[in-house]
């Protein structure tokens, strides 16, 4: 457990901190505001009561020597964007939830710093040679908090420690997470993004799609899923908002009977949404802003949360056991957090209610859909994992891999499943995206991605283009989802060269170690994808 900071900085602006005094032991104030940090058995509990102008950061320092050789490695605000890596030491570069330390190429045993999942804040950390700091940005939207006199739970640190830098990402993710949901067992199935994109798709491709994924599977006892993804409504393609209520005219006309006909074939129903964008205005959506054509909602109106809570009962009454929602990061934030920027939300605007912070009105938007969704599976995607686990089952956990190009597999795909790996049953399902079979796309890589993924033991969704079926491809995406069905390898995997690049090439599965290739003729695109 962390001992108590060394100093406490309190910003009410997006100027500088000002240092806090402390007053008793654990406790400090300044310019209105009182931090408050216990110990306690789960590890340092953060609070804080804003003064009458509000609150935008807090700002605690340990002293911490950080050899000049350490390697340092943080998560990413939602998705990872085949970013995450291991980096020497950079003073100012944002780490967000969590901050790993390793003595490099010196060896020595593995510090973590992080805090519990579901925060009150937007958690980020920033290392030096002489210390770590935590910046916890309890702002509502980009202005300050106003909380009154309630107080707000900032967040719980805690700290762990490995032999190795992959065991002591585990700790750390352990220690981080108290109270995942439970697993539903191996979630494997199709999706049909990477090859349709959203368009000229209909009921009986869906269904084709399902008897393949169901020929796969070849009679395991666990049944794979079959997920609609974008294209069943109006706009398909380009991620379109509700109603969520029908499906496409003349297209997708009774999305219950589809589902019950994708269940005929044995394999479950799942289904896509995008619950924070209307098509329309309605009074759940934030006055005077159009997003991808369409009005984003506002999640800190009850209305919006009860209009998404109907939505998602909506799709339960209609059969679809799986329901991933997506886009809800960018649709409040309006922006997507590659590269992990040291604030996920630009300054200057708010939503309705600034009386929570970010996170917290987050959190209940993961939560409400929880409750809506039952027994149901949930799969999150653009959402902030550090803030959803404990509220979904799985979690898309980077941006997209590709039917149109091998290297956003190579770049998102194996980061993702790399750098992520230790949240896996810890957090959640660890979902890594989709494994494509396309024309477009070189089936000798993509059966690589394909293995690893399998006996990994996280979520596998094949994305399989009817033209691209060969009996080699079938054969190999057989032999995949049997063995992800199964849970994949005893002891799963774990990247062992992930010190050194974004996209380790050496893997422990089991007891034998895999070297994969990732490379095209011309080695790894560095262009736009």
């Amino acid at each position: 457990m962390p001992h108590l900071p060394d100093s406490v900085h309190v910003m009410t602006d997006d100027t500088r901190p000002h240092t806090a005094t402390p007053t008793t032991e654990g406790v400090w104030s300044v310019r209105g505001t009182r931090i408050t940090a216990d110990r306690t058995p789960e590890g340092l509990r953060l609070r804080a009561r804003a003064g009458a102008e509000g609150l935008t950061r807090i700002v605690l320092r340990w002293r911490l020597d950080t050899p000049e050789d350490a390697r340092i490695l943080g998560d990413a605000w939602e998705r990872g964007y085949g970013d995450l890596q291991w980096r020497t030491l950079q003073p100012d570069r944002a780490l967000p939830w969590y901050a790993l330390i390793t003595g490099g190429a010196f060896g020595g045993p593995t510090t973590g710093w992080g805090v519990r999942t579901r925060p009150g804040a937007l958690c980020s950390w920033t290392v030096d040679e002489s210390g770590i700091a935590l910046w916890a940005d309890v702002r509502s939207g980009g202005l300050p908090v106003l909380p009154g006199e309630r107080e707000v739970d900032v967040a719980t640190v805690v700290t762990a420690a490995g032999p190795t830098p992959f065991a002591a990402h585990e700790a750390l993710c352990t220690a981080m997470s108290p109270d995942p949901l439970p697993a539903v067992g191996p979630v494997v199935g199709c999706n049909n993004w990477y090859y349709a994109y959203g368009r000229d798709f209909g009921p009986d491709a869906v269904l084709r799609d399902a008897r393949t994924v169901v020929e796969y599977a070849d009679g395991h006892p666990v049944r794979p899923y079959c997920v609609i993804d974008d294209g069943w409504t109006e706009g398909g393609g380009s991620a379109p908002g509700g109603p969520w209520d029908t499906g496409l005219p003349g297209v997708f006309d009774d999305m219950a009977d589809l589902a019950a006909r994708i269940a005929e074939t044995g394999a479950r129903p799942g289904l896509w949404f995008r619950p924070l964008l209307s098509r329309t205005e309605t009074a759940a959506v934030r006055p005077g802003l159009l997003r991808d054509s369409g009005f984003p909602l506002d999640p800190s109106l009850d209305v919006a949360l009860e209009t998404v809570a109907e939505d998602v009962t909506r799709f339960r009454n209609w059969g679809y056991g799986l329901i991933k929602h997506d886009f809800s990061t960018y649709d409040v934030f309006g922006r997507f957090a590659s590269h992990s920027p040291a604030e996920l939300a630009l300054p200057g605007w708010s939503l309705s209610d600034r009386s929570r912070t970010s996170a917290e009105i987050l959190v209940r938007l993961y939560g409400t859909i929880a409750e809506a969704a039952g027994d149901a599976v949930v799969i999150g995607c653009n959402t902030v994992g550090h803030l959803s686990a404990g509220l979904v089952r799985v979690q898309r956990c980077g941006d997209d891999t590709s039917g149109r190009s091998w290297e956003r597999t190579r770049r998102m795909g194996v980061n993702t499943l790399a750098f992520r790996l230790a949240q896996h049953d810890r957090f959640f399902t660890l979902d890594a995206d989709c494994v494509p079979c396309t024309p477009r796309t070189d089936w000798r890589l993509n059966r690589r991605f394909l293995d690893l993924v399998a006996r990994s033991g996280t979520a596998l969704f094949v994305s399989v283009d009817p033209a691209a079926r060969t009996d080699r491809t079938d054969a190999d995406l057989a032999a995949a989802v049997r063995l992800a069905l199964d849970g994949g390898t005893p002891g799963g995997v774990e990247p062992l060269d992930w010190l050194s690049t974004t996209a380790p090439r050496r893997w422990r599965s089991g007891t034998e170690t895999l070297v994969h290739d990732w490379a095209e003729p011309w080695g790894a695109v560095p262009l736009a994808v």
